[in-house]
């Protein structure tokens, strides 16, 4: 399986990739990864690259339940400035998380390499068509509607049957556009538009989202459904974010989206080498 993203080409099964989160925004869920600066902004992405970062993921608009959007205008001034930054400062994918055709588009011009798109329940094919002249890979996040509404009552008769069928209907509009199937990217969207107990069974039966034969992301870090099981304030989830990094590289996850680079590196890593040799016996690559 091959993961293409202008031009960078990465080729599955390999360690999973660790996508590092910079949100350039003062209102993001978890305040210990709100940068209203650029220089802010860089260095934290800076720091998540020396950690291993494989992706950096720059978002400018706040994606929370009950966000209210950002102007367009407004979301360009936060992130282009440190995307330009990165694209002079590192030679990993970049990844702009907008819903933007125009931001996506002014994005891919600074040196992103990906767009990482929580609206791919829309109707309209601009930022699709983007996606296919520039080359870049294409994230489909499931959501059940706008992240102002997307918690107000969020329902299912069967979870995993209806977002099967929600990749199956993007890959086919994706392909139509001219997206490339080796530029897409899965994305099962934990917490837009999800109870509680939705979360935990996409986790449960992350295995189901790979039969399209496409990298599966999962973006579990520290979201509010880890309070329900474990009673932990958003500051206080890294442990349980964790756990869900590691299960979701267990289960088929080939790229984890999270705020706590080396924590999480370390975490499925280590996972990988305890199901290599669980599965074969053979050797494994130590990294130090």
């Amino acid at each position: 399986m091959l993961l293409r993203a202008r031009q960078f080409e990465i080729a599955f099964p390999r360690p999973a990739l660790i996508m590092g989160v910079v949100n350039a925004t003062p209102d993001s869920f978890y305040s210990g990864n709100r940068f209203d600066t650029r220089e802010a902004a860089v260095t934290h992405a800076l720091q998540m690259a020396a950690e291993g970062a494989d992706i950096i993921d720059i978002g400018g608009e706040s994606s929370r339940p009950k966000a209210q959007p950002v102007s367009e205008e407004e979301e360009l001034r936060r992130v282009l400035p440190v995307l330009q930054s990165l694209a002079r400062a590192v030679s990993i994918p970049l990844s702009i998380d907008t819903v933007k055709p125009a931001v996506a588009r002014a994005a891919l011009q600074a040196g992103a390499s990906m767009i990482n798109d929580i609206a791919a329940n829309r109707a309209e094919e601009e930022m699709w068509r983007i996606a296919a002249a520039s080359g870049a890979a294409y994230v489909a996040v499931h959501m059940q509607g706008t992240p102002s509404t997307m918690q107000d009552n969020p329902s299912y008769e069967d979870i995993v049957g209806e977002i099967g069928n929600f990749f199956a209907d993007r890959l086919k509009r994706l392909r139509a556009c001219g997206v490339n199937a080796e530029q897409v990217v899965l994305d099962v969207g934990i917490g837009f538009g999800k109870r509680p107990a939705d979360n935990l069974r996409l986790l449960a039966e992350l295995p189901a989202f790979t039969k399209w034969g496409r990298p599966l992301l999962v973006g579990a870090s520290r979201k509010s459904f880890m309070e329900t099981v474990v009673g932990a304030g958003v500051g206080d989830r890294l442990a349980a974010s964790l756990a869900c990094a590691c299960w979701a590289a267990r289960n088929g996850a080939q790229i984890i989206r999270c705020h706590d680079v080396a924590a999480t590196r370390q975490a499925v890593r280590m996972t990988e080498a305890l199901r290599q040799k669980q599965e074969n016996g053979g050797d494994f690559t130590f990294h130090r």
